[in-house]
């Protein structure tokens, strides 16, 4: 996350009310703004959709095999995401430039077998009702899918922030203009849009990075290597891109929430729509989340650990020290803060959202505590934020999953107690991650100097 940060540092050196604006106007667009393009992509697509596209199913069966789509594919790449955002970043820290392109070309021929391997036999065989093509297409966007989040790893490390939110609304606008005039397809034509729009997007990702990075050879596979990889990280991710998703995975596929879609595919009009809304609310606490952590926190860590390598003064790093945990514990509660404003914000419209939504006000509270949930989330990504960068990948990996298993039990009681119980699995879940993540940070922080200095 340097990158951003020097882009945000940047910023606000200019000291203007103007320039903040624009710092967290800039941090809240590259933090959320590929996601939100997405969502927003499809749901047009959807709607534009609907007075062509006949039966109106078909159209829900798309918008549910997209948004299964994302979900697998962060999920089966969460193994890599991490651990090669990791050795990239070892790479850089080397100065082996060289090593970055062949062994993202190593990682994407891994990920297209391996991911192809499981895709397309699992496609064929679930999906007997839909036609060949259908099916083709499904799996060939998982790849593709799952290709497109490992490029934006390298694309992150080139800080090229802006070029990853470009090339996200080039590929989903291709998509979006493509679905336009190939909707009359129905649904191949909707799912071939998507796809052809995802392979734009990781073709963008791909030009950025050959013109950027040196190569010495076209592939390698050095990241695999002893030394290289950290087990540890390989199922953080897995175990955080799970946990965001089995609340939604377990009301999907639960009899009192769940219906069939297309396929094995379930969706739950319930629990998708105030999910999707709450996620929306996230965007502040985000922005805030990137300006103080990427700026504030990373300035006095750099300090302290540079303070440590170069043979500093002790009074000197016990300062820096102090004030890192200082910006530490302030970005924290900035997000939460910002989060519990914004939440203020969706509760005082949840309810008109919700009847334009056509979705009865009974689960207005469902609403309510999913905006909680999200916001949660942020504050737990920060705590796992400072993790990664305090190197503690033991407890990073013990949080995630803790997170990952608590949100499915959770979520699978919060339906057996009943409707006004739904999403609190989510919540809860997070909020005892939060509360360990905090306990574990304050006893790892106090002891910071003495590990540092064992370590060295």
């Amino acid at each position: 996350m340097a990158g951003i940060g020097f882009e945000l540092r940047k910023l606000l050196k200019r000291d203007s009310f103007f320039a903040i604006l624009r710092t967290y106007a800039y941090a809240g667009i590259i933090s959320s703004g590929p996601w939100v393009l997405s969502i927003i992509a499809v749901l047009v697509i959807g709607i534009i959709s609907i007075p062509v596209v006949i039966p109106r199913f078909l159209v829900s069966q798309f918008q549910t095999s997209i948004t299964y789509l994302i979900a697998l594919s962060l999920i089966f790449t969460g193994f890599v995401q991490l651990a090669f955002t990791r050795y990239s970043a070892d790479r850089i820290f080397d100065k082996e430039h060289h090593r970055l392109l062949p062994n993202l070309n190593g990682l994407l021929l891994l990920v297209t077998a391996i991911g192809g391997i499981l895709a397309f036999p699992l496609a064929i065989v679930l999906f007997p009702q839909n036609t060949l093509l259908f099916r083709l297409l499904f799996a060939t966007t998982f790849v593709v899918l799952s290709c497109v989040w490992v490029g934006a790893i390298l694309l992150s490390g080139l800080k090229a922030y802006k070029s990853i939110l470009v090339n996200f609304a080039v590929g989903y606008g291709t998509a979006l203009i493509l679905a336009f005039f190939m909707r009359v397809w129905r649904l191949e034509g909707l799912m071939l849009a998507f796809l052809i729009g995802q392979f734009a997007l990781l073709l963008g990702m791909l030009f950025v990075l050959f013109r950027n990075y040196p190569a010495r050879g076209f592939i390698e596979f050095d990241f695999l290597g002893r030394g290289r990889i950290y087990l540890s990280l390989v199922f953080t991710g897995f175990f955080y891109n799970l946990g965001i998703w089995a609340d939604k995975f377990v009301f999907w596929f639960h009899p009192y929430t769940g219906t069939n879609v297309i396929g094995p595919l379930n969706a739950s009009e319930i629990y998708d729509f105030p999910v999707f809304l709450a996620y929306l609310s996230i965007l502040p606490g985000m922005a805030v989340f990137l300006v103080r952590m990427e700026t504030d926190f990373v300035e006095y860590y750099d300090r302290f650990y540079d303070a440590v390598r170069e043979g500093g003064s002790l009074s000197y790093i016990y300062g820096m020290k102090d004030e890192m945990v200082r910006m530490a514990r302030e970005g924290i509660y900035d997000i939460i803060k910002i989060q519990a404003t914004a939440a203020i914000g969706v509760f005082l419209v949840g309810a008109k959202l919700l009847e334009l939504a056509g979705i009865p006000q009974v689960y207005l509270p469902l609403l309510y505590i999913d905006v909680a949930a999200a916001g949660f989330q942020v504050v737990f990504l920060g705590v796992l934020n400072i993790y990664f960068y305090l190197d503690r990948r033991g407890r990073a990996l013990f949080l995630t999953a803790l997170f990952a298993t608590l949100n499915l039990v959770f979520s699978v009681i919060s339906i057996s107690l009943g409707p006004f119980f739904y999403g609190y699995g989510f919540a809860l879940s997070l909020c005892i991650a939060i509360m360990c993540g905090m306990y574990l940070l304050d006893y790892d922080l106090q002891r910071l100097e003495y590990e540092t200095f064992m370590l060295q």
